[in-house]
């Protein structure tokens, strides 16, 4: 029946009136009667519940006394914060106001009576604008000067501006103030007035003694200048000079004082001939010219003489105030020096022309020796050109017709490898050996001399790429065995991990040409290939136990068809330290030489070291061993040379493949057509008739087959573009003359490599 939310005394007016009725309804049961018990029980019961009543009254008078304490003593703090705020108001040395939503709400007495002019109109409630506005229209305040900000700058002040604003007031009785306008974090406006008369004067007297301070800096400077200077006002009155300009113009003292007339000190000087101009008949300077050319903005300079002899030059230059400076210096010396110099460059054109004479006679002589210099040197010019075009010529033919030099040398070689295979008697088969060892000596030769034609040319390529050193140096050993076999060499070969970055196909030339010499200057012993790596390098290094180099033929022995004379029957034209010389040169790999004369050398190339992470992807090569068994494989072979593709069939034929021979990519097409599947490998030559290459081949049979049929180029071409190539549509290239066990090993492998 009761709220506890209510005002306390709404509850205690709610119980009273609750116990009233419980009393008045215990009277009307009396007057109604009953038993003495009943009446005992509803006394209990009311007494109990008079009882409950009064403790809840008693608790909220309780209550309602707390609260009323508390409001009592927040009404004293209020009180006494008030009086605390007023007295802080008055210990505030200026003027102190507080606006809340933009109205006075209090305010000191200095603040109040400030400007006398809007002192009745500060009272509670007055508009932030309107106090602004009114301090902006005082008469007591005084124009702004100095560059101090207008009082008009107050009225427009913006709310967005009242986090911080100060401006500076100065009043007409020269006092000053500063009155800074801050909005406080609960949105109300605090304005401080403090003066600062003191702090502006001191500012003031501080300003005047450092203008004076400089004043007497300026005028000292100013006297001690090697210039006369002197400043006239607008009407020509003299206005300040130093003493150097009264030294200089030579005039009395008394003309000089301040407001002395221009007019009356040019009058003197013309009077008495103080100073004459040069170069003038009349010996008077033009004054009025000079007025007229200062009023057009312009500059007078002349040059004067004292009757002493001492130069003067005068300029004369306009002020922004009409006035005019006038500046004296004296040339003297100047001019005695030009006089000296006239009377010595006369003494220097006579000297200059009889010079001038003399090597007239010299010159006639010495265009006779340069035109006889230049005849030679045309002479010589011609026969240099001559030589390169020669050479230039050469390395286009060597490198153009490294196709055609190689097609019979391969042909003859297939030819050979087919010929030993089927001649059985012994004297035949040694005849046979003996040309193939001819023709291995011409190949090495032919490669020796296009390789020297390549590194030569202008446009040489090289393929620089990351990969393992191990692979082929094995495979080097491999190769080079039989060689040292046969002068009963030991040809060891150390295994090395590492990777470089080089040209594969170069680098492994030329440790082969370094392999291959050793091998033929060794009559006993062993032939070592190690590697060692030496900081950001690995140094290949090739021992030998040969009769070693002498120091007069280390330099020499690098150069073509270079052989040393204690060279006993040794194979070769001299040209593999040429090729290993100039590829590593092309290469940036160092090559180095140690020997000792009857004990050996060490010849090694240095290259930079890869790590495998940065490896560049180099498509795998089967090994060299020749695979056993048939080749049961059909080939295409496309070839336009006769003799090469006929070998070649006969090669093929013998390791069991059936083969498709034909001379064009359209043949090729016919041939698959007539077969009606596609063959299980292509070989192709990259140059064939009428434009045709071996790529065209490859790309049309793949298209017609609609399959990605293995392909192997048999080319001369060494370029990079066809290796690129052939990484991109995933065919081999073999260079011409090709190594059989190579080819044989790398169709089964890519054959085998499709099947799976």
């Amino acid at each position: 029946m009761i709220d506890t939310d209510d005002p306390l005394a709404l509850q205690v007016e709610k119980q009273a009136r609750i116990i009233d009725a419980l009393i008045r309804r215990a009277d009307r049961g009396h007057e109604v009667g009953g038993s003495a018990f009943s009446l005992f029980q509803s006394a209990i019961a009311l007494q109990a519940a008079v009882w409950e009543k009064t403790k809840d009254l008693e608790v909220a008078l309780d209550t309602l006394g707390r609260a009323s304490s508390e409001l009592e003593r927040a009404q004293r703090s209020q009180e006494r914060m008030s009086r605390h705020l007023a007295d802080a108001m008055v210990a505030v040395e200026g003027g102190f106001a507080l606006f809340s939503e933009d109205r006075l709400q209090v305010c000191n007495d200095f603040f109040r009576r400030l400007l006398p002019d809007v002192e009745p109109l500060i009272e509670p409630g007055l508009g932030f604008e309107d106090y602004l506005d009114a301090v902006a229209r005082s008469r007591f305040i005084a124009a702004a000067d100095g560059g101090a900000p207008s009082a008009a700058a107050l009225a427009t002040v913006q709310p967005r501006d009242r986090r911080y604003a100060s401006h500076v007031l100065g009043l007409k009785n020269d006092r000053w103030f500063q009155m800074s306008c801050r909005e406080t974090n609960s949105g109300n406006i605090a304005i401080l007035q403090t003066e600062i008369t003191d702090l502006v004067r001191q500012n003031q007297r501080e300003k005047d003694r450092l203008i004076d301070e400089h004043a007497r800096f300026l005028q000292a400077a100013f006297d001690h200048m090697s210039l006369g200077v002197c400043t006239f006002s607008a009407d020509g009155a003299l206005l300040v000079r130093n003493d150097r300009f009264g030294a200089l113009l030579g005039v009395p003292l008394a003309l000089l004082r301040k407001g002395t007339g221009f007019q009356r000190i040019t009058e003197y000087i013309d009077r008495f001939e103080a100073l004459r101009p040069h170069g003038s008949a009349s010996g008077r300077s033009d004054v009025d010219g000079w007025a007229r050319l200062l009023r057009r903005g312009g500059i007078v300079q002349e040059r004067f003489r004292r009757p002493d002899g001492v130069s003067l030059d005068i300029h004369v230059h306009p002020l922004p105030d009409h006035g005019f400076i006038v500046s004296l210096r004296d040339v003297t010396v100047e001019m005695e020096a030009a006089a000296a110099r006239e009377r010595i460059n006369e003494t220097l054109e006579r000297r200059v022309a009889e010079r001038t004479q003399a090597l007239t006679e010299a010159n006639r002589l010495l265009r006779l020796h340069a035109t006889e210099q230049a005849e030679a040197e045309e002479a010589l010019r011609e026969a240099k050109e001559a030589a390169e075009a020669a050479h230039a010529s050469k390395t286009r033919f060597l490198a153009a017709a490294s196709h055609d030099l190689l097609q019979p040398i391969n042909a003859a070689k297939l030819y050979i490898s087919t010929l030993k295979e089927r001649v059985c008697e012994p004297a035949a088969a040694d005849t046979v050996e003996r040309i193939s060892r001819s023709f291995a000596s011409i190949e090495t030769l032919l490669h020796a001399l296009l390789d020297i034609s390549r590194l030569d040319s202008p446009g040489a390529e090289f393929n620089v790429t990351a990969f393992a050193l191990d692979a082929p140096l094995q495979s080097l050993a491999e190769d080079l065995a039989p060689l040292a076999a046969e002068k009963g060499l030991s040809l060891r070969v150390r295994p090395c991990g590492r990777w470089v970055r080089s040209d594969q196909r170069y680098l492994m030339r030329s440790i082969q040409n370094l392999v291959v010499n050793a091998i033929q200057y060794t009559e006993r012993g062993r032939v070592l290939v190690g590697c060692r790596v030496t900081g950001q390098k690995l140094r290949i290094e090739v021992w030998d136990s040969g009769i070693g180099i002498a120091e007069a033929d280390r330099r020499r022995i690098f150069n073509e068809f270079t052989r040393i004379d204690k060279a006993r029957g040794g194979a070769g034209m001299g040209l593999g330290l040429s090729i290993v010389e100039r590829a590593c040169r092309h290469l940036g790999h160092r090559v180095g030489l140690r020997s000792q004369p009857g004990k050996g050398s060490v010849f090694s190339i240095e290259v930079p070291l890869a790590p495998p992470e940065e490896a560049d992807a180099v498509p795998l090569h089967p090994g060299d061993s020749r695979p056993q068994g048939a080749l049961d494989r059909i080939v295409m072979v496309v070839e336009n040379d006769a003799d090469v593709l006929h070998a070649t069939v006969q090669k093929l034929d013998g390791w069991g493949a059936s083969v498709l021979a034909t001379a064009s990519t359209t043949g090729a097409l016919d041939l698959m057509a007539g077969l009606g599947t596609a063959p299980d490998i292509i070989l192709a030559d990259y140059q064939l008739d009428d434009g045709d290459d071996g790529v065209a081949t490859i790309r049309a049979l793949r298209q017609a087959a609609g399959a990605d049929i293995p392909a192997i180029i048999i080319t001369a071409n060494r370029s990079k573009a066809l290796l690129q190539l052939g990484e991109r549509m995933d065919f081999s290239v073999l260079t011409k003359p090709v190594q059989l066990a190579r080819l044989r090993a790398l169709i089964d492998w890519k054959t085998r490599r499709n099947v799976a």
